[in-house]
């Protein structure tokens, strides 16, 4: 017999139902909004700018998640209009969330003159921080999972109970995705908050460049392992198409601003518009 799921449900608020999926995205912005006005602050970036880029960037991330996911589902979605809003349940795209956000921080920091690259640079290590971290919302929710394989697989790579158990789904073990992501994820972040204090090691925008090469690379590949992935006419899935995209664009981006900019700033000289 095989153990019941966790229940996606935390608690309940009356009749509000607090789901695990929600508690673990609103704990991984708290730590990436913590973590970004501390190194904000010594980089000459006003904590108050983060505060209220935040605010903006936050709900546009929420809803172009959830629209760049719908958009992908639309054969399924045309005929259950009333779902469209119900993000609590999952379904989410993070690819549609990053873009949304990434439009505001730019024209955030454009209304405020400060640097745009300087500010990515900063925000950069928690985002991926907090795409880790969101990884386990997904888990409780028992979705973004992998291919079918075994228990004794899954043994193998010596995971505690919880997570086998709750890899059991639709009658079957799946390989666990979303761990897979969630620690390369939390790998990049511990690389990109160590390499960005090396001293004339990364250019003014390499730590956002670096953050989207690792991502990108790193989802290209767990991605071709899952089951429920967005896709495209001829079976090409959605985000391993993009990753690629982000993966050449973001090296080839850092190749020619080194070339072309001689006097490009390095990170550790601050917030200098530029």
């Amino acid at each position: 017999m095989h153990s019941i799921a966790l229940n996606p449900i935390a608690f309940n608020l009356g009749p509000v139902a607090v789901h695990w999926y929600g508690i673990f995205i609103a704990s991984a912005v708290l730590i990436a909004v913590f973590l970004s006005v501390k190194e904000g602050r010594k980089r000459g970036i006003d904590p108050d700018n983060i505060y209220d880029m935040i605010l903006w960037a936050l709900p546009v991330a929420i809803i172009c998640a959830r629209i760049y996911y719908v958009v992908f589902q639309w054969p399924y979605y045309s005929q259950h209009l009333n779902e469209i809003i119900k993000i609590w349940d999952g379904g989410i795209a993070i690819y549609g969330a990053l873009i949304g956000a990434a439009v505001v921080v730019y024209l955030y920091c454009r209304s405020k003159l400060i640097s745009v690259w300087a500010m990515l640079d900063v925000i950069a290590p928690t985002v991926i921080m907090g795409q880790g971290i969101g990884r386990w919302g997904n888990f409780m929710n028992q979705e973004a999972f992998g291919n079918i394989t075994s228990l004794t697989f899954l043994k193998s790579l010596h995971l505690p109970s919880f997570i086998i158990n709750q890899m059991y789904i639709q009658g079957f073990y799946r390989q666990p995705t979303f761990l897979y992501e969630s620690l390369w994820d939390l790998l990049g972040f511990v690389l990109l908050m160590n390499l960005r204090h090396i001293n004339k090691f990364f250019k003014r925008g390499e730590v956002v460049l670096s953050y989207i090469i690792w991502y990108s690379f790193g989802r290209f590949f767990v991605e071709g392992m899952r089951t429920d992935s967005l896709m495209l006419f001829g079976g090409i899935r959605v985000s391993q198409m993009l990753s690629i995209v982000l993966f050449v664009g973001a090296i080839a981006l850092m190749i020619y601003r080194r070339k072309k900019e001689a006097d490009l700033p390095y990170y550790l000289d601050g917030s200098k518009l530029v």
